[in-house]
């Protein structure tokens, strides 16, 4: 079965970090004996490649100079810093949308899966209005944000969707914003940890202090001053909240910590795989304080949280976005409210404090991570929703 797949970004090289799971979930397609091909944006100039044997299709949109609309950082942040930017969205839009229409022609798939569908379903329309083939869309919540702050654009996805033969969603939360949009059927559809195979810890109690692990870029959505803020109503001798990774609010976090919790806190920067894969295994939970931005953003899943319960560390998460899909409260992980450090504070000190309570936890979120995000289960309910497009 010919899967193509429309993307704004994919690895340029074979260690590139962008966007894992999407590399993982072509590695299962094949696995599964489908022929996926992935059509996505060039960078600088980039032409054809593949990788792990999988072809990658670059559309070319404008000089190699100023093709950096996509990857390293998404398109809607570089637009904000520069609104000129959007003027290479026409030029998008029409390259793209011929390169698929000219590689449908010539390789014939059965199905067009979109990411990010505004604005790659132009792309993907235009295409199987000539060949006849069956579109899914796929949401990830980025795209749905864009309503808030264009309110044309929700006409425009209101058509795409209804006109979807399937669309995916990757959360229950995600869904919801798209049946907000046009109320028809969604299929949940998300994705697994991006990380090798995962080792668990070889220790069920905490030596020493009690180590907090927080993973993901530092932004405002991720919640992280509100973590720092807690950590400064805890004992420095026996809790050490570590964070790891980076971004446009590093410099100020720091400074914050400087102020509220300078013995508390540890900031690890941005982590190779093997160093990152050490501090999941060193740590005794791990945290994600998201919160719903300025800007209404917040978690579409948190996959890092997949991660987390695959190192056999319990959870700590906020309760936003599509965080409830995977940290059910008392059961897989602990819920709190968002933007509330005393509840951080209080829910760290509860699991350093009960045993019990980390182990129930983290053999409640190790079944429900094998029966809901394991890539296995995920690639095999695609495929068969392929299937049934193309009956």
């Amino acid at each position: 079965m010919k899967i193509f797949v429309l993307s704004s970004v994919y690895p340029r090289f074979d260690a590139d970090t962008e966007v894992p799971w999407l590399r993982i979930s072509l590695r299962e397609l094949k696995k599964n004996n489908c022929e996926p091909t992935l059509i996505a944006p060039a960078f600088k100039g980039l032409k054809n490649h593949s990788i792990d044997g999988i072809p990658v299709y670059r559309f070319r949109y404008a000089p190699a100079s100023l093709e950096f609309l996509t990857h390293d950082e998404g398109a809607p942040s570089k637009i904000a810093r520069n609104p000129l930017l959007q003027l290479l969205a026409i030029p998008y839009i029409i390259s793209g949308s011929i390169k698929t229409l000219f590689l449908c022609l010539k390789l014939k798939p059965e199905i067009m899966h979109v990411h990010w569908p505004f604005p790659h379903a132009f792309m993907a329309y235009f295409a199987a209005f000539f060949c006849r083939i069956p579109v899914v869309l796929n949401f990830h919540g980025a795209e749905l944000l864009l309503v808030k702050k264009k309110k044309w654009i929700k006409p425009i996805l209101k058509l795409f969707i209804k006109k979807a033969n399937l669309i995916f969603a990757n959360s229950s939360f995600t869904a919801k914003k798209i049946k907000e949009i046009y109320n028809r059927e969604v299929e949940i559809s998300p994705y697994g940890t991006t990380l090798g195979v995962c080792a668990k810890r070889d220790k069920s109690a905490f030596q020493s202090k009690f180590k907090v692990l927080f993973v993901g870029r530092h932004i405002e959505r991720k919640g992280i001053e509100y973590l720092i803020k807690a950590a400064g109503a805890l004992d420095c001798a026996k809790f050490e909240i570590r964070i790891a990774g980076q971004g446009d609010l590093t410099e100020k976090l720091k400074k914050q910590v400087a102020k509220e919790a300078p013995e508390q806190v540890i900031f690890l920067g941005k982590l190779s795989t093997e160093d990152l894969e050490r501090e999941y295994k060193n740590a005794d939970c791990f945290i994600l304080p998201a919160i719903v931005d300025f800007k209404g953003d917040t978690e579409g899943l948190g996959v890092v949280l997949i991660e987390a319960a695959q190192y056999g560390l319990p959870i700590i998460a906020s309760d936003v976005g599509g965080i409830p899909d995977v940290v059910i409260d008392k059961k897989t992980g602990l819920l709190i409210p968002e933007k509330n450090p005393e509840a951080i504070a209080n829910a760290i000190k509860e699991l350093s404090e009960n045993e019990e309570l980390r182990k129930s936890l983290v053999l409640g979120a190790n079944e429900h991570i094998e029966q809901n995000f394991s890539w296995k289960k995920i690639v095999e309910r695609q495929v068969g929703v392929y299937r049934r497009l193309i009956v």
